[in-house]
């Protein structure tokens, strides 16, 4: 029993360990479809309570290679000391990895529950933990299962219909095929008869990724016809302002500098220009010295310029509060839009509960007050200058929608500006408090869900990288590497797309979870039944 035990605790490691390779930095993303082969083989002739450990082993090991930047945004940037910091990672890794644990509980219910064809339902069981890890607890939906596939074009395009969460559920279902295939051969090795070939579910497996790749080759096949009228020039610029001088006075006008010598790189072609999250060291329209300066930036560029800055407010009571903002600032002075991030970071834009529970804890980020919530998905027009001069298709104006920073790990959060008319995305952010680790390539591979999702293009500036276009069906265009200053520009098209994910979300997963609850109530019943039974006198 003992060996038997060691054996099913080094399996469910082995998961843990590789699973961080297959998101970036290390990108071996074909990894993701056997990753989790080792934690099914520990899984087998396994209790519920050792299963639900066995997985939230699997899960703390993986989210700690995952989510080690965590202690380096809090230790460089947050002069949080670093004991503290790894205490945090370790709460956070704890927590995350109970949903690793419960699904493996699931695993193990479901092969009691319906022998033989319970295990079909486990990756339904998968996509309903990583829906619930999506909105509970405000949320953190950060390296779901289906994000390692960015760059699987060709398997990727159902998402389209069912989010990543799909995609989720194709790598966990190849997962288990390929388990339950294994456990099948191994008795042959020690001369005992197999059990039955469990050729339904290969065979199920087998036809689901065929139909995705049939799909996503049919959607692929479409994508160069082109309508040209549409196409517009954006430019973006990657100043690469350093953390700890961001907000620092006396560094100002060196950042306006750079934004000055980085703009006028780009020249007079361009429909846009984008600036990142909280580019202006300062409250953009409590400086009108500053904005005069922008103002005169964008006659020169010839197009408006999109950036971030702090908005003030005032509650009723006089009382101030900020927003964290991106204007459109036409080249005539007028600001055409204005949209309020709505989805903030936790710890690092707010304190949950501060007023009561956690009124000693002070926020990550320094050197800014605390923000509130913006209203929702608000987008944002201009008229690009291209479609005038050079097609003559009059002075339509061209919406998008501007996701800040965190709130592009939200796939309903982003499809909601398709809804209200989008006809390309742009992300800013500043991913400056990560430092070189894994967290900025992680980051921008979860927006190359949100452009196939929406067949939207998306465009993405960066404070100091990653940078970059990525065109309406996932394929990067362009990016810029960590760490550099940097204007780069591409033609991207605006598309007045609608996908069936655009118009209803997360029906996919929605489904999962109603198909979870039933097996749920299926099982209580079922388990009632022969108590009453016991119950009822002869």
């Amino acid at each position: 029993m003992d060996q038997l035990r060691s054996r099913q605790i080094m399996f469910a490691c082995a998961s843990g360990l590789l699973l961080p390779l297959c998101f970036p930095k290390f990108d071996l993303g074909l990894l993701a479809w056997v990753v989790l082969i080792p934690l099914h083989l520990a899984l087998d002739q396994c209790s519920r309570q050792r299963a639900f450990w066995l997985g939230w082993l699997c899960g703390v090991i993986g989210f700690t290679g995952i989510m080690a930047w965590v202690v380096t945004a809090m230790t460089t940037y947050g002069n949080i000391p670093e004991f503290i910091s790894y205490a945090i990672l370790l709460l956070l890794t704890t927590y995350l990895g109970l949903y690793v644990g419960l699904y493996s509980l699931a695993v193990v219910w479901l092969r009691e529950l319906i022998p033989r064809y319970g295990i079909f339902f486990a990756p339904c069981f998968w996509v309903a933990l990583e829906w619930l890890r999506t909105y509970l607890l405000s949320g953190f939906p950060w390296c779901l299962l289906g994000y390692s596939q960015y760059r699987e074009l060709d398997l990727i395009q159902i998402a389209d219909h069912t989010g990543v969460y799909g995609v989720s559920f194709l790598v966990v279902m190849v997962n288990i095929a390929m388990a339950e295939l294994f456990l099948w051969i191994m008795p042959f090795f020690r001369g005992v008869h197999p059990v039955k070939l469990p050729w339904e579910l290969l065979t199920t497996t087998a036809v689901c990724m065929l139909l995705s790749w049939f799909y996503s080759s049919a959607v692929l096949s479409d994508r160069h016809l082109k309508d040209r009228n549409t196409a517009i020039s954006v430019g973006i610029v990657q100043p690469n302002i350093d953390q700890t001088v961001k907000w620092d006075a006396s560094f100002r006008e060196e950042t306006m500098r750079r934004f000055d010598r980085l703009t006028a790189q780009l020249g007079t072609t361009m429909d846009l220009v984008v600036w990142p999250e909280a580019a202006t060291p300062f409250i953009l329209e409590r400086e009108q010295e500053y904005q005069l300066r922008l103002t005169a930036w964008a006659e020169r560029a010839q197009a408006p310029i999109l950036l971030g800055s702090p908005a003030l407010r005032f509650y009723p009571d006089r009382r101030p509060y900020l927003l964290n903002s991106a204007y459109l600032l036409d080249q005539d002075g007028a600001i055409l839009g204005r949209y309020d991030k709505h989805h903030l970071v936790p710890f690092g834009e707010y304190i949950p509960l501060k007023s009561s529970l956690l009124f000693f804890l002070d926020k990550l980020v320094e050197g800014i007050g605390d923000f509130e919530a913006g209203p929702g998905s608000t987008t944002l027009s201009f008229s690009p200058k291209s479609w005038i001069t050079e097609r003559s298709i009059g002075t339509r104006s061209v919406k998008f929608g501007v996701a800040i920073c965190y709130e592009v790990i939200f796939p309903d959060l982003v499809r909601r500006f398709a809804v209200n008319g989008a006809e390309f995305l742009v992300t800013i952010t500043n991913d400056g408090w990560f430092g070189p680790s894994s967290a900025p390539a992680q980051h921008f591979a979860m927006v190359v869900f949100r452009s196939v999702e929406n067949h939207l293009a998306f465009v993405r500036s960066a404070n100091t990288g990653i940078s970059g276009f990525i065109d309406p069906f996932g394929q990067i265009l362009a990016n810029t590497p960590l760490f550099t200053e940097q204007a780069s520009y591409a033609t991207i098209q605006a598309r007045q797309a609608r996908t069936f994910y655009s118009y209803y979300g997360d029906v996919f997963a929605h489904a999962c979870v109603i198909l979870c609850a039933v097996l749920c109530l299926f099982g209580y019943f079922r388990t009632k039944e022969p108590a009453l039974t016991a119950a009822t006198p002869a």
